[in-house]
């Protein structure tokens, strides 16, 4: 018998709708359990955390510290560890209700749940500063808080209100807490640095630790005690830690080293286990919620590779949190530098964010792939020192919309999905490193002292010797900031003056090749200043067939001159002096219009008083211009295309400030500084620019 076509137009009709109501119905309820994973891990959190799960970053006006850094994913361009996967997914995600095996690459997204390592257990907790809420000091306790604060740099008053067990402010994006990670994870030594430090913060560190890192992977705490004055540091410490069974050991130096010497010290007393990794952390941190597994993923998939958590500001003087300000709408950021070797975060470049195919993704794929006779995928990346291949099983068909493009035999992975933004360097404070890679590439310079540079050194090292510095999103640090009254940890007796300026020379010696030129035309007084023996540092490079410092201005911090232009020569530089006086001008440390200059005892040895005249007219004191604010003489930060508003007659003696035509004036009386109508015969307009030189 024969249908007839209407009769099978509606047996059509009918099968389209039932299908169009299951693929609804799967997708309610796929993102009903979406919703009930999150619902379930935020019930736990009291109201103060309840923010939204994205923060609000444009909010935060607040500039962030130089001291410490930052975030981001860059290109893995080695990533050597393809295993093999029973089936075909979507890469990157995984559409089953069931946590993977370790027998996928990791980490893998899934939105119906809560990732492997999101633990739910955490009881909810009351008192002051729990998830970050703000403490408050009476005013009865307003001496007991300066003298902190100028003693520790923190207000210890309102640390010590606060349990050593406090949960802090989860400021993750939505997406970290749906990520799954390898279950074979390696163990971890967390390196901890401190001197002189004070009681609750530091073994708040300790607690914060222990507390939010999965037990099974977190094998020792070394904690180094960088020939510390503190009784509470002596034997209170060493008493106190018993209570750990030895999974935290305190080692002391017997002189004062330096943080940086004394995180080398760190890696040779932690454990030598294959693969483990050594994550260092300020003495001042509270780490966050599933910080662990997102941070050494990376590593695991290549070892060449060192992760950088985003590192949220806490409150010196009432312990909230914020996150950092400077990056793009999740703050995200890149770590940068400007030419007088000042720490910087720029934003990212559209085409970093290009490269991601996950908000979060704390890695990327390797870049090119080659199709073998056996139908699977073959990564091929380059390094400083050879090409190395991994092979994946993984058949890449029309499911996975991977669009590959031929081209000459090499199929090549869409941009979204095969890289990710990368960071040419890291603040340095808070990072994770396999420990056997540490030693291959021999620690810090040795030669490198107390602190400053050596964040740059290692990024350097890092990238331009065929490693990477990875910035992970999921991973999210808390980190205490010093305010100012701190009376500070001076260098020891033994160590020569300026030992920051002398580990950049260090660095640029070593890794900047002719971009070195653009430091010393910053940082002008350094040009002779003795900075050691480099011939080690420079032979590793040569050894170890390190790429030039051109390739990686170009490849990897292509965007650093955007923000930052190369400086231009400088027609003089050093004191100003008034002349046939001993009054110079001097910045009295202010920054960005915060006050007046003035002038002040000749004192001869830079710091305040240097100054930089240069071709483009820029009078200059490191990143900050002398201009015009509201007709006071102050200093502003700027580019070499702001503020050239300034000259040297040397023939009349005079600065002018070209914009007004008028002249750089003293107060003969006061010591303030001021613009007044030119007159050569005028002695407190007359000044010289005297080269001086740091020691």
């Amino acid at each position: 018998m024969r249908i007839k076509p209407v009769l099978w137009l509606k047996v059509i009709l009918v099968l389209l709708i039932l299908s169009c109501g299951y693929m609804m119905f799967s997708r309610m309820t796929g993102k009903k359990a979406h919703i009930k994973a999150d619902d379930d891990y935020n019930n736990l959190m009291p109201e103060v955390n309840r923010d939204p799960l994205i923060p609000d970053h444009g909010a935060d006006n607040n500039e962030f510290p130089v001291i410490d850094g930052v975030e981001v994913n860059l290109k893995d361009s080695k990533h050597h560890l393809a295993q093999k996967m029973d089936k075909p997914v979507e890469f990157g995600e995984q559409d089953v209700g069931n946590h993977p095996k370790d027998d996928v690459a990791y980490p893998i997204l899934n939105w119906r749940r809560l990732g492997n390592y999101e633990d739910v257990s955490f009881p909810k907790r009351v008192g002051p500063g729990e998830y970050g809420a703000k403490v408050v000091a009476q005013p009865s306790e307003k001496d007991a808080v300066s003298a902190s604060i100028k003693e520790f740099g923190f207000n210890m008053v309102n640390s010590d209100k606060i349990s050593l067990d406090r949960l802090p402010k989860d400021l993750r994006h939505q997406e970290c807490r749906h990520w799954d990670y390898s279950q074979n994870l390696p163990k971890v030594s967390v390196i901890i640095v401190f001197h002189n430090e004070g009681w609750s913060t530091l073994v708040r560190t300790v607690h914060s630790v222990i507390n939010l890192t999965p037990k099974e992977l977190l094998a020792e705490i070394v904690m180094i005690d960088d020939h510390s004055s503190k009784e509470h540091l002596g034997q209170r410490l060493a008493n106190y830690i018993e209570q750990f069974k030895g999974l935290v050991k305190l080692y002391r130096n017997e002189r004062r080293e330096g943080l940086i010497r004394a995180r080398s010290i760190g890696a040779q007393k932690s454990m030598s286990i294959p693969g483990i990794i050594l994550i260092y952390l300020d003495a001042h941190c509270e780490v966050g919620f599933n910080w662990l597994p997102p941070l050494i993923m990376p590593i695991v998939n290549n070892r060449m590779v060192t992760t950088v958590p985003l590192i949220d500001v806490i409150s010196g003087q009432d312990y909230t949190f914020t996150p950092q300000a400077g990056g793009d709408s999740d703050g995200f950021a890149r770590g940068a530098w400007d030419w007088s070797m000042l720490w910087k975060r720029v934003p990212l470049t559209r085409e970093e964010k290009d490269r991601r195919k996950h908000t979060t993704d704390p890695y990327r794929s390797c870049w090119n792939f080659k199709r073998t006779l056996a139908l699977s995928y073959v990564c091929i990346y380059s390094s400083a020192n050879e090409t190395h291949r991994s092979t994946t099983h993984r058949v890449i068909n029309k499911r996975e919309k991977w669009s590959l493009r031929h081209a000459n035999t090499q199929y090549v992975l869409p941009i979204a999905v095969r890289q990710f933004f990368r960071s040419p360097a890291m603040a340095g404070g808070l990072f994770a490193i396999e420990r056997a890679y540490f030693f291959e590439i021999g620690l810090y310079d040795p030669g490198l002292e107390i602190w400053g540079g050596e964040n740059f050194e290692l990024s350097f090292k890092i990238w331009m010797c065929g490693g990477e510095v990875l910035f992970v999103p999921c991973s999210r640090v808390g980190h205490v900031y010093r305010l100012p009254g701190w009376s500070g940890n001076p260098p020891p007796e033994y160590i020569p003056a300026n030992p920051s300026l002398r580990n950049y020379i260090r660095v640029v010696e070593t890794w900047w090749d002719e971009y070195k030129d653009y430091f010393y035309a910053s940082r002008p007084e350094t040009i002779n200043m003795p900075y050691g023996d480099v011939s080690k540092q420079v032979a590793y490079r040569t050894s170890h067939n390190c790429k030039s410092f051109k390739w990686f201005m170009e490849n990897i911090a292509y965007d650093i001159t955007d923000h930052y232009p190369l400086p231009p020569r400088n027609k003089e530089w050093g004191e100003i002096r008034a002349l046939d006086t001993n009054q110079c001008l001097d910045s009295m440390g202010h920054k960005n219009g915060e006050g007046p200059l003035e002038t002040g005892y000749c004192h001869r040895m830079g710091g305040n008083q240097l100054f930089r005249l240069s071709e483009a007219n820029q009078l200059a004191q490191y990143d900050q211009c002398v201009t015009i604010q509201r007709s006071i003489v102050t200093v502003m930060h700027c580019d070499i295309s702001q503020y050239k508003e300034w000259n040297h007659r040397h023939e009349d003696h005079s600065i002018r400030h070209i914009t007004t035509g008028k002249c750089l004036e003293r107060g003969e009386l006061v010591h303030n500084v001021f613009l007044a109508t030119c007159d050569p015969t005028q002695a407190t307009q007359k000044w010289e620019i005297n080269k001086v030189q740091s020691t």
